[in-house]
């Protein structure tokens, strides 16, 4: 049997071609820094709104003297290729200077997610060997309740003229020299999962994925030197990390950071400032369904697309909001493990094939692989399963991850066959060019096994998103004792819903071993900060109903009812 290392690499090859004969314009991140400096000192690369809608901007020249002067506190540091930093931030142009000064090091980030508990926190910085930590004003009493000795905390203060604070120690130091080296080997992320179970697993991304998934998405997009793309997801993620920064940077594109997603400021800074993408995950979209939020004919003044991912996207969701704003979805999909995206929607389909695409399949398409990648469905021996048929998504390419830090257990069984085994459910279509358009189902681990037969909770949280009185609702498989689980769903309300509505609405349209049996109500659905459901941390919610026998005589006699009672009709 092949070495776990040989079959990292083998996950790591894309078409034949091994990720050491990659190649790439230039050969660090520095490299790139240094020829926008000669060819664009002058043009905008980052403008930032904070929460308050307050604007600022820096040039190319801004951005690299503020990453250079960083760069040359870090050296003074003892920071150097292999070293790691960590980052309690959040959005803000701060945290983006002190990534890329890092990367011109070859040195290595490790965000922190500041809405995980302390305990993890403290279990990433002790684990990642961290050796200095950025940390802003906001979180500085929080980390020092937890943070180990043995790493320096550098405050971040946001009164840039405070002594002994971020600023002022970067301002003491000239703009360093870029390192002439090839950096493609070195360490730019380590980015820890968020499980909700477990400890994190500590996802290291190195200078080549960061090349290789950041120029794909700028050609799949049409991103270009004259582009502008808009940044509100969090930055500690490698969305809004690879996405909306290191693509465009690649490129000489601007970006629009925002501290934060608004609803009322979305539409308006894309107008004001010519942005044609935008990447959000679905719970976005909802939000700005939700406040009815006006385009400002955004569609006519260049606004292109919105890229949409990291979280489940629903058909229901994507028709309202492309049939109410007019604006494509490009759905995609990807992971930490795999820098960020490996497949896309085209760009340049007209209406009637896109809608298809996303449509009528019973679940969007998250579309084709890109390039620097290939994509396949496998069975849980490794086998690749034939169209239509369900099984693990896996991928091998140039953007597939170094691998888990100081995790051989986790290594071994992500790259048990020689690609990356993403975890998640799909199933592929092709079209009539013979491409295959992939589909995810959902995680394994959220599969229902009701009575041993499998039920992806996808396909349930589809029919509750169409189901009246439901403003958003996901499926739940709770502990039964007769079938060892059972489906229930968790529901945001309408005003006025009651739960045999719902039942009954998801009994004309699932057959009954799919249909949820219990309807709870919420005020908000368990997410991560990137917009992903949590089913399993509600599971407990439906503890009462383990030794309860459902039958389907039951939920014919309510759809019977709710029908004779005038309720609304699907």
């Amino acid at each position: 049997m092949r070495t776990l290392e040989e079959r990292i690499r083998q996950a790591q090859t894309v078409h034949g071609i091994p990720p050491e004969r990659a190649h790439f314009p230039f050969p660090s991140i520095g490299a790139v820094l240094e020829a926008h400096l000669r060819e664009r000192p002058q043009k905008p690369f980052l403008i930032y709104y904070s929460e308050h809608n307050e604007r600022s901007q820096y040039t190319y020249a801004d951005f690299a003297k503020r990453v250079l002067q960083t760069a040359a506190f870090l050296q003074a540091q003892g920071i150097g290729k292999g070293d790691r930093i960590a980052t309690a931030a959040h959005n803000h142009p701060d945290t983006i200077v002190q990534y890329f000064a890092a990367w011109v090091l070859g040195a290595c980030v490790v965000p922190l997610n500041m809405t995980e508990e302390d305990s993890r926190l403290r279990y990433i910085l002790e684990n990642s060997n961290a050796r200095l930590l950025f940390c802003r004003e906001e979180y500085l009493e929080r980390l020092e309740r937890f943070c180990p000795d043995s790493i320096r905390t550098v405050p971040v203060y946001n009164d840039p003229n405070r002594v002994e604070g971020f600023h002022s120690l970067i301002a003491a130091h000239e703009p360093i020299a870029v390192p002439p080296e090839k950096l493609w080997d070195a360490e730019a992320l380590i980015v820890y999962t968020s499980g909700t179970t477990g400890l994190p697993k500590g996802v290291v991304l190195v200078q080549r994925n960061l090349f290789a998934d950041g120029y794909e998405i700028a050609r799949w997009h049409g991103i270009g030197e004259r582009s502008r793309m808009m940044c509100v997801l969090p930055v500690h993620h490698v969305n809004g990390t690879i996405v909306t920064h290191v693509t465009p940077f690649l490129v000489g594109a601007s970006v629009v950071l925002n501290r934060k997603f608004q609803t009322e400021y979305f539409f308006p800074r894309i107008v004001a400032e010519g942005v044609e993408v935008v990447s959000v995950v679905p719970t976005l979209l909802a939000f700005l369904l939700e406040a009815d939020a006006d385009p400002l004919g955004a569609p006519q003044r260049g606004f292109r697309h919105v890229i949409c991912g990291a979280g489940p996207l629903t058909c229901e969701l994507a028709e309202r909001f492309e049939r109410h704003y007019g604006i494509p979805i490009i759905h995609g999909y990807g992971l930490s493990e795999t820098t960020c995206y490996s497949c896309f929607l085209p760009t340049g389909h007209p209406w009637q094939e896109h809608r298809h695409w996303i449509q009528d399949y019973g679940f969007p398409s998250i579309g084709l692989a890109i390039p620097c990648n290939e994509m396949a469905i496998h069975d849980p021996q490794g086998r690749e399963l034939p169209e239509g048929e369900r099984g693990e998504i896996v991928i091998r390419g140039w953007n597939v991850m170094k691998g888990y830090f100081a995790n051989p257990d986790a290594n071994e069984a992500a790259f048990t066959y020689g690609w990356f085994r993403s975890g998640d459910e799909g199933f592929f279509r092709t079209d009539a060019q013979g491409r295959r358009y992939f589909f995810i189902t959902g995680r394994l681990k959220e599969l229902i096994i009701r009575g041993g037969v499998n039920i992806a909770p996808l396909e349930i949280d589809e029919v509750l998103a169409r189901a009246p009185g439901v403003r958003a609702g996901i499926a739940v498989g709770f502990e039964h004792d007769l079938y060892g689980e059972e489906v229930g769903a968790l529901v945001i309300p309408a005003e006025g819903a009651s739960p045999e509505q719902i039942l009954a609405y998801c009994a004309q349209h699932l057959p009954f071993h799919k249909t949820p049996k219990v309807v709870l109500f919420t005020d908000a659905l368990p997410v991560t900060s990137t917009g992903k459901y949590q089913r399993n941390r509600v599971k407990h919610l439906f503890a009462r109903w383990r030794n309860v026998q459902f039958r389907a005589e039951e939920f014919q006699r309510l759809i019977a009812r709710q029908q004779s009672s005038g309720a609304p009709k699907p």
